[in-house]
């Protein structure tokens, strides 16, 4: 009997540790690749925002990242119809073993300069520099037609009420009538070393750069661009 369990012990040893290495032994998976998926995706949104107006901040979901298959060569791209502006859901595909596509929010803010009106603005009042002031935001929050370039704001009129504060949109403003309805103005036509000239009556009201039809003498309408002198240029 001792001599039978001097030879049991050293077998429940030796079971006993290989047990225990079998616990202890650790198991490899794949790690998620959201680092390089990141790399990917940021680096196409980034060209694809180059053209936008001031600086583009850009931030990707990182839980849709960890969850993406591991891919050695992910492929990201814009689904049809979709805009680089605010929220934005970006395409993913992976052409290896399987082919996989997958979808990964993301957000594009785009951190510029607006301007906004600095007391209310009647409609039909003319704007000058003293009617707004410049702010700095994500215009991704705003209108999109919100002004970003003061040259927009001179020569123009509020085609409705701009109330304090507001941001001041293109599409609440509206060039002043350099020409007028009913006015005379002088309507040229130009050439290679000629320039012919005719006065007539305006039929429209028209800003500098807007098209203006012209009656003149003899019953004839004639079209043309008016010019910041007043002048209305004929083209054909």
């Amino acid at each position: 009997m001792p001599l039978r369990g001097s030879l049991l012990r050293p077998l429940a040893a030796i079971l006993a540790l290989a047990g225990l290495a079998g616990l202890t032994t650790p198991t490899y998976s794949a790690p998620p690749l959201s680092g390089s998926a990141r790399a990917a995706i940021n680096t196409f949104l980034v060209r694809q925002t180059a053209g936008l107006p001031g600086k583009v901040v850009i931030s990707i979901d990182a839980p849709r990242l960890d969850a993406l298959p591991p891919c050695e060569a992910l492929e990201p791209f814009l689904p049809s119809g979709a805009q680089l502006w605010g929220r934005v859901s970006v395409g993913v595909r992976c052409h290896e073993g399987r082919p996989w596509t997958r979808y990964v929010p993301a957000h594009v803010a785009v951190v510029s300069t607006y301007y906004v009106a600095v007391h209310p603005i009647e409609m039909g009042q003319a704007l000058t520099a003293i009617d707004a002031v410049a702010r700095e935001g994500d215009l991704t929050t705003l209108p999109r037609s919100v002004i970003v370039d003061p040259a927009q704001l001179k020569g123009v009129i509020a085609s409705n009420r701009i109330a304090l504060g507001a941001p001041i949109r293109s599409d609440l403003v509206r060039a002043v009538a350099l020409v007028q309805r009913g006015q005379y103005v002088k309507i040229i036509s130009q050439g290679a070393g000629f320039v012919v000239s005719a006065e007539g009556k305006a039929l429209t009201d028209a800003a500098v750069g807007a098209i203006v039809q012209v009656k003149i003498p003899g019953g004839s309408v004639l079209s043309g661009i008016v010019l910041p002198s007043g002048i209305v240029e004929r083209r054909s």
